[in-house]
């Protein structure tokens, strides 16, 4: 399941840098599930050539983020505005926790 969700990130995060195969490919197995099999039937190629194709964009996506650091960068601003949004429980005037509340929403959908 991490691995899956490490992908689905890292594929929303750099996606548009591979190519439209693999990137489809990719889609189709992070985000629809599929088998290999499944998505190599459209394009009539083997179960191992998906195979294969789903691990070489994988690596790319890695490499990506090793020397990007989007998805890293992500995840540690969302928590950063999570503990914004936890310190903000104990403003006792509510005008002032509403509006810091919806400011650190409105930054969470943006990510």
């Amino acid at each position: 399941m991490a691995k899956k969700l490490e992908f689905a990130m890292l594929l929303d995060c750099y996606g548009e840098l591979l190519t439209e195969k693999q990137r489809k490919a990719m889609e189709l197995y992070y985000y629809e599930d599929l088998s290999y099999a499944e998505i190599g039937e459209p394009d009539e190629i083997s179960r191992q050539a998906a195979c294969g194709l789903i691990k070489r964009s994988e690596s790319l996506l890695l490499m990506y983020e090793e020397k990007l650091g989007m998805a890293k960068q992500l995840v540690a601003m969302r928590q950063c505005l999570e503990n914004i949004n936890n310190a903000a429980d104990s403003i006792s005037d509510s005008n002032i926790k509403n509006a810091i509340k919806n400011e650190v929403n409105n930054g969470i959908k943006l990510l």
